[in-house]
């Protein structure tokens, strides 16, 4: 296939066969042994990068998953942990977790943990090369974790990548966001607390809401995030952020 000579399109195969349950293995061997130099070349825009690391993280998310069948639940941290941080992912000669992937490559070097205000120590030189320059917060709503709140999977396109992250966004506050309106309050989901530094603090994820119509425009609404129980349904937290000045 003449196409998986270019990492982008290479990324994207990759992803829709997954999607459609085709036979991934001769992409996932090219995705491997693709030269360093190729892949400078191909990933020299955001949105170069954007979609690619989007398409690769996707695809093996999936197929981890499939291989792997890791106990994900509250059951199953350590099972958790190795299946997001084990080094699984071989592109370009080198190994990438899930975890270098999402938090290095697409969050420009931060902890996964620390509300997304901490830097991710000693990144790689491949993840210096290949990073994002700045962390773009849209990520949060492109990536498949197997969660309840987890979007649709899309194959990114480098040219509609922006457009696409929006229409993403849009089902996912649609879906998993309510605002009432006589106690002036947005319950969320945990992962705006979880990464707040990446939306810019309280504040920023007020404004992230407001741009795409989750909450009205003229209103500074005092955030509640959702919690898991595991013996029902979702629950609100108890904790709750005034963002009101």
């Amino acid at each position: 296939m003449s196409t998986q000579l270019d990492p982008l399109s290479l990324s994207a195969d990759l992803l829709y066969t997954v999607k459609t349950e085709g036979d991934a293995d001769p992409l996932r061997e090219h995705l491997a042994s693709i030269e360093r130099s190729q892949l400078e070349r191909a990933l020299a825009s955001r949105e170069e990068k954007l979609s690619f690391w989007l398409n690769c993280y996707n695809a093996y998310a999936q197929l981890l998953l499939e291989e792997e069948e890791p106990d994900l639940g509250e059951g199953g941290l350590l099972d958790s942990w190795k299946f997001f941080a084990r080094d699984q992912i071989p592109v370009g000669g080198v190994w990438l977790s899930l975890n270098d992937i999402e938090h290095g490559l697409l969050r420009s070097s931060k902890q996964p943990w620390g509300f997304g205000y901490l830097p991710r120590l000693f990144p790689s030189s491949f993840e210096r090369q290949f990073r994002l320059a700045d962390c773009d917060p849209r990520v949060h709503f492109a990536l498949g974790h197997s969660s309840e709140h987890c979007p649709p999977i899309a194959v990114y396109s480098p040219r509609d990548v922006d457009e696409e992250l929006d229409i993403a966004i849009e089902w996912f506050l649609e879906e998993n966001v309510t605002y009432d309106d006589a106690a002036n309050t947005a319950t969320v989901p945990r992962l705006f607390r979880q990464y707040r530094g990446d939306f810019g603090g309280k504040r920023g994820i007020v404004g992230f809401l407001r741009e795409y119509n989750a909450v009205p425009d003229d209103t500074t609404p005092v955030l509640e995030y959702e919690r898991v129980d595991h013996s029902a349904e979702l629950d609100v937290d108890l904790e709750a952020d005034d963002v009101r000045p």
